[in-house]
């Protein structure tokens, strides 16, 4: 739930603008590669995204929409004539980065490098019209919606014609089958959003307030994009959700149905389960795990903290002792599993001993996979008038031992596999030097770690055997190309 403040690898860099789209495969329809100079043609559309993996998939369905009205794209912010920013609004710092982006666009916009700027996302969202009194100069705000509107009005101001600076959502967005997307990410594997919303009630956070309730898309409806999306290319789909491990509850199904389904789609090479809340956990999931390959022996599964105390003035369900509990059954039942979890330091009412207990958790349990951040007060949420607030300096120091502990774990842990041969899914090639960049099975896309493959030809979506030589400062693989590097057969892992 909490990437924003996991952005980069392993959470040593804060959120990442993007301009998009950085691909040249769309599910429908095609658009150009980035253009260089501006020509004359009013209607070049640039967009710029922050946020989390939903949040992309939302920019890639503006994109597509866009496309559909006639908009030319371009990956080039700096060569074009209206940007589209979609914002995030999770944590403080990701309103602050998204209003200074906010800020160098109508910079740029006073200085006639751009004509138009639109504003959209989660940041409308949350604060609405406050927001478009905040910036009058802007052209476009979109609260969340299915986007066809954003586009229609974006190409009415690039024909020169007036529209509503505000667009309103007409009320949640129903769970259908996403339209038409311009991915960004290579064409090894793509999200895939298996519902909306949130019914938790935990005081840190604000997603359901932006988000809305929990509402489930259809098994047939995320199934087809599934085969949509391989059929164009994709390796592997990353299931995003607020909570993934609620989705068809709503309709009398649970969480193995959709996965056991994704895994029997032709051509799919990995399944991979991102935001799987822990309470409730559906334990069929392992069978699942176990009897389908294609699903990557890996969990996403967010605790945020293992101090019972803290667990509670959270509002979360269970005690740490409970989080204990699932995580050794995952273990237990699954021992080549992966795990990757998200913790908040610094709450309210944390204390020295508490924040211990969460470094040792981390050892103990050995998560080398970990999103952290420190607590930020959210306005309208039950935690931001809660006494025993932590001050930033105490906060901050507890969330670098969170992460000299998760630096144990991973200098032990990858170290262990020099030597081994491991399959890699290809994400990244550069032909000149021979080399190629992917991950194993144990590493999602951009928030876990990498393996840098030398004397490979390899291209992207390929999967080849490789050799871990060494591990980087970073723990990443530095692999060579084994001499048996021929692709495995379909569900085939490491």
């Amino acid at each position: 739930l909490h990437e924003q403040a996991a952005r980069g690898r392993l959470s040593w860099r804060g959120p990442r603008a993007r301009p998009l789209p950085d691909s040249d495969r769309p599910t429908r329809p095609q658009h150009p590669r980035p253009i260089r100079s501006v020509k004359p043609d009013r209607a070049l559309v640039s967009l710029v995204h922050l946020g989390c993996a939903r949040n992309l998939i939302d920019s890639e369905l503006i994109l597509g929409r866009m496309a559909e009205e006639g908009l030319t794209i371009t990956g080039d912010p700096e060569h074009t004539h209206t940007v589209v920013l979609n914002t995030c609004s999770f944590i403080g710092p990701a309103r602050e980065e998204s209003e200074n982006a906010i800020r160098g666009l109508l910079e740029r916009k006073k200085k006639g490098e751009i004509e138009r700027v639109v504003v959209a996302g989660c940041l409308v969202q949350r604060y609405k019209q406050g927001l478009a009194e905040q910036f009058p100069e802007v052209d476009l705000f979109a609260e969340i919606s299915d986007y066809k509107k954003l586009a229609q009005s974006v190409r009415a101001l690039s024909d020169g014609r007036g529209v509503p600076q505000y667009l309103a959502a007409p009320g949640e967005r129903a769970p259908e089958r996403e339209g038409a997307r311009l991915l960004s990410t290579p064409k090894s594997y793509a999200y895939l959003r298996i519902s909306h919303g949130c019914d938790h009630t935990c005081s840190f956070c604000a997603i359901p307030s932006i988000r809305g309730k929990h509402r489930s898309k259809s098994l047939e409806s995320v199934v087809g994009e599934a085969r949509e999306l391989v059929s164009s290319g994709v390796r592997e789909l990353v299931l995003v959700a607020e909570d993934s491990t609620a989705w068809g509850r709503d309709g009398g199904k649970e969480l193995p149905d959709l996965v056991e389904a994704l895994a029997q789609v032709d051509g799919v090479v990995r399944v991979r389960i991102m935001y799987a809340y822990p309470n409730r956990f559906p334990w069929r999931l392992l069978d699942v795990m176990k009897a389908y390959p294609q699903v990557a022996p890996y969990l996403d599964i967010p605790v945020q903290h293992i101090a019972t105390n803290v667990l509670r003035a959270m509002r979360r369900a269970g005690s740490g002792d409970q989080v204990r509990g699932i995580l050794d059954r995952l273990k237990n039942e699954l021992p080549d599993i992966t795990l990757r979890t998200t913790l908040l330091v610094g709450f309210p009412g944390e204390t020295d001993a508490d924040a211990a207990e969460l470094a040792e958790f981390v050892r103990t349990y050995g998560i080398g996979r970990i999103g952290a951040f420190t607590y930020s007060p959210e306005e309208g949420t039950h935690g931001f008038d809660l006494p025993g607030r932590v001050p930033a300096d105490v906060a901050q120091a507890r969330y670098l031992a969170v992460l000299a502990a998760r630096d144990e774990v991973l200098r032990a842990s990858q170290r262990a596999r020099i030597g081994q041969e491991i399959e890699v899914l290809v994400d990244e090639t550069q032909p000149a030097g021979k080399i190629v960049i992917g991950r194993p099975a144990g590493d999602a896309p951009e928030v876990d770690l990498i393996a840098v493959v030398r004397n490979s030809r390899a291209a992207v979506g390929d999967r080849i055997m490789a050799r871990v030589d060494a591990v980087d400062h970073e723990f990443n693989l530095a692999c060579s190309a084994a001499v048996s590097a021929r692709p495995r057969a379909a569900g085939r892992r490491a």
